[in-house]
């Protein structure tokens, strides 16, 4: 699903548009809030948010049929808390307009680089992450999406919200 309000493309990649990555943690819905109340006002602001749901391998699942209503699911579930993002940007004074939301279903290893993949092609100035909140030894087994994204990203500001 990708709904797209924008109406010249080309004039927002010359305005503030920044990328907000979100998931079902409560420091994405910190993430979406500090921006409501930190860009709602700031007119030329724009607003993507993006949820990246992983798509499970063919073997995960014994049936087809059990991985489709799986995502569907899952897709449903992402869509809802989209919405809420949305009309959290909303009630903080982002007109709706200004506010595209992308749900991307896509075989990926890795989260953070489907994030600053779809970072590059939308040309944002700022990619914002919720800190997903790993403790030091988890960080070092299974990896930091934001840590990754701090690090790797190229051409745009990163603001990791706790």
């Amino acid at each position: 699903m990708v709904k797209t309000n924008f109406a010249d493309l080309k004039q927002r990649d010359t305005e503030r548009h920044l990328l907000v990555a979100v998931d079902e943690s409560e420091n994405s819905r910190r993430a979406v809030m500090y921006l409501a109340d930190f860009f709602g006002s700031s007119p030329n602001v724009f607003v993507t948010l993006l949820s990246i749901l992983p798509e499970p391998s063919e073997d995960f699942f014994a049936e087809d049929s059990e991985r489709k209503a799986w995502l569907a699911e899952k897709k449903a579930a992402m869509e809802e808390m989209l919405n809420k993002d949305q009309a959290m940007l909303m009630d903080g004074g982002f007109p709706e307009e200004r506010i595209n939301i992308s749900l991307v279903v896509r075989d990926c290893t890795s989260i953070a680089d489907a994030i600053l993949e779809e970072q590059a092609k939308l040309k944002c100035c700022i990619v914002v992450v919720g800190r997903r909140g790993l403790a030091h030894h988890e960080e070092f087994i299974f990896g930091s999406t934001s840590n990754k994204i701090l690090h790797q990203a190229k051409n745009c500001a990163v603001m990791v919200v706790e």
